[in-house]
């Protein structure tokens, strides 16, 4: 069982930066995939970017690239969201969740943090 507390929302000027936090406990991750995702009113929950805890390898989504960065630092057990240039279309409720090892879906979600962001 793994627990996830996210913080760091709140409300931002567009252009804006946020960093997002996502604290995770009950056991190590090692081999374990942390991403995050968003979503916004009236639309489903999309992925935002991921980074696996062993290599810190990451990727993200199109709609961020260039804007968001992902980090972790595994002696806090903590995954981070970097969030520059905010755009309105950012704003969503975002979610950090873990991916065990052979896993295919994301099985372990936080409660969310909400990030909005006016023009």
């Amino acid at each position: 069982q793994v627990q996830l507390v996210e913080s760091g929302g709140g409300l931002v000027q567009a252009g804006g930066s946020l960093r997002l936090s996502c604290a995770a406990s009950g056991r190590t991750l090692n081999s374990y995939t942390m991403a995050w995702f968003r979503q916004a009113p009236g639309k489903e929950r999309e992925f935002v970017a991921f980074i696996t805890w062993s290599s810190g390898s990451t990727y993200y989504a199109d709609s961020v690239k260039g804007r968001c960065t992902i980090s972790r630092d595994t002696t806090k057990n903590t995954v981070y969201l970097q969030m520059n240039s905010l755009k309105p279309e950012d704003t969503a409720v975002y979610y950090c969740a873990v991916r065990r090892p052979g896993k295919y879906d994301y099985d372990y979600w936080g409660q969310g943090t909400q990030v909005t962001v006016s023009s």
